[in-house]
């Protein structure tokens, strides 16, 4: 088990790297870069960037373990088919109208190279904040027998928590790990943390990666 609040991942302690999967949720240039999107509209990218070492250990533990590790990247269709005259609008009074951000196959589209992607990794594009919406992620889970997510990325407030809210009403259990994740805004960034203790755990359980690691290294101790 990993030690978590407010109980210890999983509930009912049968933590097993064949059915978890480490999710990290839009580790992209538009996010992180100091010319990118969420700089652009005035947000200090620095706050996602110090995340981006606590990520690294992460990935590279679940992998020694033998966790599935998905990214996600938000964006829209090259062509902008998916841009609803609404979100059209918000671009617009956000100043970036019809600027080449948040669109795939452009170069604020990418993760970013700090992040260690390899081939066998799952990468999800996705249009909305949440990674279920309009895109294959929960087929995706089912047919490789996965149970248990363990969140990461950006923001805390939006898509990390917008992503989480969705998976546990799809029933996965869920721990999103307080330092690899991060907001614009620290206040959002902590409530959207504190919310997720409430009512007993309604959004599952939260750790720090020292003790998602801790915890992830006795899989790897029982499996020798």
């Amino acid at each position: 088990m990993i030690s978590a609040k407010p109980f210890n991942f999983p509930y009912d302690g049968n933590l097993a790297a064949k059915s978890t999967a480490l999710i990290v949720i839009d580790m992209q240039q538009d996010f992180l870069s100091e010319t990118g999107y969420f700089a652009k509209q005035g947000y200090d990218p620095s706050r996602l960037r110090s995340i981006l070492p606590v990520i690294s250990k992460l990935i590279a533990t679940c992998r020694d373990v033998g966790i599935r590790i998905i990214h996600t990247r938000q964006g829209y269709r090259s062509d902008k088919a998916d841009m609803t005259p609404y979100e059209k609008w918000r671009r617009n009074i956000c100043g970036i109208g019809d600027a080449n951000v948040l669109v795939r196959g452009s170069p604020g589209f990418e993760i970013v190279p700090e992040i260690d992607v390899r081939p066998d990794d799952i990468i999800i594009d996705k249009t909305c904040n949440s990674s279920f919406t309009y895109t294959d992620l929960e087929h995706v889970l089912h047919a490789q027998d996965i149970t248990h997510l363990i969140f990461t990325g950006c923001t805390t407030d939006v898509c990390v928590h917008t992503s989480l809210r969705e998976a546990c009403d799809r029933n996965f259990q869920c721990l999103t790990v307080s330092d690899a994740c991060a907001s614009g805004d620290q206040y959002a960034h902590e409530a959207a943390l504190h919310m997720i203790t409430v009512e007993n755990g309604v959004f599952g359980t939260i750790s720090d990666s020292y003790s998602v690691i801790n915890g992830l290294s006795k899989i790897r101790n029982c499996s020798q």
